[in-house]
């Protein structure tokens, strides 16, 4: 009596599923074959190793989406650990198809060991995973069938095989094209090798699934499909990627193989370069620095001997070249320096070094000369040769040069050399210019005041400038009820750098309005200080007129104010009397601006400007200072004595308080009390001292000042008036 099975049933939506699954992992696989045969050895090893576990998966779980298709009367489902094996079975055999993959050529013997290994993994992937389902009694196998699966297992291994070896040929859209047809093949093969190796399948009628309560199920099954088209689609994504990546850097490698011959022209080219300056064709610093080493070396070792000669540079410096910039374009400088370094090739000879430092300096190093004096016939040569006219394409155009010469071992060391003939170099053009000048010690105090300079563009942020401040005592209390803040510049080298010589340093080179911006600030800061501490003393800054100038002065110190939290009405803003002078009109309008914040308003060195009736009227200023030049004598001459009344008076009635600064005596203390002067300020009561160290014998405590004592009626002379106003 023939045996009775169970009739299976399939889910041709899964059955479709798992094809589409199986086709996809075959594209990727055929994709992966391209990366494993990088010329890295590593790139190569991680890809064989990640594509088997990526190819494998692939494969896997169209094998296991198939069985999800499959089903029996009976509940069936998979033993996990029989289903891991089969999943590694798989992920071994694509390990091994990638191996053969990398291979360069695919011979005969290749093909058929490669073909039967890889198909009797993937048999193996399948039937453990049938075995999984532990059926009893047992699955009945139908043999013939059974072979047929397994020769279909080879051919399409061979066939995977013989496609990726013969897309190596192709490239770009027609590898593409040729790789999703392969895959269409690849898919279908192996689905059906699935399909027919489930058909050889008999199970027994009354047969049970030991594995029903292992994997199993709808949920499980899109988890396989969703996870395996993920991974399949980042596996695909980072091999486009890489591919693009390796075409790249293939473009970029051959477009660097270059024969010998272009190599060594290449590297020519790059060494002109790096010593060549490129806009004249003469050598550039870095050049003219070696070969200034090496002359200077050779003097060194001649030296005292027969061969012993001097060597001389030439700093030479075009007068007049910007405007041509400015007027005409920097394409007409351009032809003009071209035209310059083609007459210095003329006069230069073959032992000589020409080199353009930048913009419009050159120089010239001289070697094997006798004498000091033919380094200068060589400097008037050139001085003559660059005066002469220069042809531009409508014009002509004159310049003339400063040059300036050092000559070793005669003017210092060897690292001193470039600096001083700079030094003579600003000499020649301080002189005039069109001429050389021969490099002297005293110019090395231009570079001093250079240094200085640049020292005291960073005295600011480096913190080293403190204010000082000097007592200013009330004439009829005799108390210290206001200060003025004076500036310190503590030099890290140089030391306390005296006023007198950075502040104009400052002016005439633009540094003094953030210096001042910074006094500003300080000076606040230290006022709201001692307000909080219960000391309502007035501080008073000085105002260049270059600070007068800026129109956002009365903003910067509205900030200043703000910030500290200081009361405006105790900080007393002094400006010169020639500051104000220079340009009334702008001047009234920042002393319009102060006022409107509350602050005091004084015109120091009162008496050594030009002003006027007038012009003190017009300014509305609240205070007047009297220069120390009245103050010295007041007390031992008459005329001084007159002077300094007739100010006095002139300034209470036009409303203003008077301050006579440079105290240093108790006669001119007495005289000045006598005159009616409101404040006394110098070393008389005290010099200027940090903040911390300001003692404080006349501080008036917190509180209203006392009423001003009534003023004597006003008596003067036409003489005394007109030399106070003259």
């Amino acid at each position: 009596m023939p045996a009775e099975f169970l009739v299976p049933s399939y889910d041709t939506q899964v059955v479709g599923l798992s094809v589409l699954i199986a086709t996809f992992a075959s594209y990727v696989a055929l994709d992966l074959a391209r990366r494993v045969r990088a010329s890295d050895r590593l790139v190569a090893l991680l890809w064989m190793t990640a594509g088997a576990f990526v190819m494998g998966s692939g494969i896997w779980a169209m094998h296991f989406v198939g069985m999800l298709a499959f089903s029996l009367p009976i509940p069936i489902g998979f033993d996990p650990s029989i289903t891991a094996a089969s999943w590694a079975a798989a992920i071994a055999v694509s390990g091994l198809a990638l191996h053969v993959a990398s291979r360069d050529r695919l011979t005969p013997l290749t093909l058929g060991i490669g073909s039967l290994a890889m198909g009797g993994g993937i048999c193996v992937m399948h039937y453990t995973g049938m075995a999984a389902m532990q059926m009893a009694p047992r699955i009945v196998w139908n043999w013939p069938l059974v072979a047929a699966s397994a020769v279909i297992a080879v051919t399409a291994s061979a066939v995977a095989l013989l496609i990726k070896f013969g897309l190596r040929r192709l490239q770009g859209l027609r590898a593409r094209a040729a790789q999703l047809a392969a895959a269409l093949v690849m898919g279908a093969a192996i689905s059906g090798m699935h399909y027919v190796g489930m058909a050889a399948a008999g199970f027994p009628s009354g047969a049970v699934c030991g594995g029903a309560a292992g994997l199993g199920g709808q949920g499980l099954g899109t988890l396989i499909v969703v996870g395996s088209l993920v991974l399949l689609s980042l596996t695909l994504f980072t091999s486009l990627i890489d591919a693009r990546m390796q075409a790249r850097t293939a473009q970029l490698a051959q477009s660097l193989k270059l024969s010998n011959a272009q190599l060594q022209d290449a590297n020519a080219e790059l060494q002109r370069l790096a010593f060549c300056d490129p806009l004249t064709g003469v050598p550039n610093r870095a050049l003219f620095d070696d070969r200034l080493r090496q002359a200077l070396a050779r003097a060194d070792r001649h030296a005292g001997g027969p061969k012993a000669a001097p060597v001389g540079v030439l700093y030479i410096d075009l007068d007049g070249f910007k405007p041509i910039n400015d007027s005409y374009g920097h394409a007409a400088g351009d032809v003009v320096l071209r035209q310059v370094a083609a007459r210095l090739r003329t006069i230069c000879r073959q032992a000589d070094t020409l080199a353009r430092l930048g913009g419009d300096e050159f120089v010239v190093l001289l070697e094997q000369v006798r004498e000091r004096e033919e380094i200068e016939v060589v400097a008037r040569r050139i001085v003559q040769a660059l005066a002469r006219p220069y042809a531009l394409t409508e014009r002509s155009v004159l310049l003339a040069s400063s040059i300036g010469i050092a000559v070793y071992p005669d003017h210092g060391p060897a690292e001193r050399l470039m600096a001083c003939a700079d030094a003579a170099m600003y000499a020649a053009k301080r002189a005039g210019g069109s001429r050389h000048a021969l490099y002297d010690p005293d110019m090395d105090k231009d570079a001093v005041r250079t240094d200085l300079l640049q020292a005291l563009r960073q005295a600011v942020p480096n913190r080293q400038l403190q204010l000082y401040y000097q007592p200013k005592i009330e004439s009829r209390s005799g108390r210290m009820r206001a200060v003025e803040a004076l500036l310190r510049w503590h030099h890290p080298v140089l030391g306390m750098v005296p006023p007198a010589e950075f502040i104009p340093l400052a002016e005439r080179h633009g540094v003094i309005v953030p210096i001042g911006n910074w006094v500003i600030d300080e000076a606040c800061r230290q006022l709201a200080d001692w307000q909080r501490a219960g000391r309502r003393l007035q501080v008073s800054i000085n105002l260049s007129a270059h600070q007068v100038r800026q129109p956002d002065l009365a903003e910067r110190i509205r900030g200043a104010l703000e910030r500290h939290g200081a009361d405006a009405s105790l900080l007393v803003c002094e400006f010169t009397e020639s500051a104000a002078m220079e340009d009334t009109l702008g001047t009234q309008h920042t002393i319009d601006a102060l006022e409107a914040l509350g602050v005091r308003l004084s015109i120091d060195d009162f008496g050594t400007g030009h002003s006027s009736l007038a012009m003190l009227r017009h300014l509305r200023v609240q205070e007047l200072k009297i220069d120390r030049l009245f103050v010295q004598d007041v007390a031992t001459d008459t005329k001084s004595r007159d002077l300094v009344e007739a100010v006095v008076r002139l300034a209470h009635v036009l409303g203003m308080s008077v301050v006579a600064e440079g105290v240093e005596t108790a006669a001119q203390r007495d005289a000045l009390l006598a005159l009616g002067c409101d404040e006394l300020q110098g070393y008389f009561f005290g010099r200027p001292v940090a903040a911390a160290a300001l003692a404080m014998p006349w501080a008036a405590p917190s509180g209203p000042a006392p009423a001003p004592a009534p003023e004597p009626p006003l008596r003067l002379s036409a003489s005394v008036t007109s030399a106070a106003l003259d």
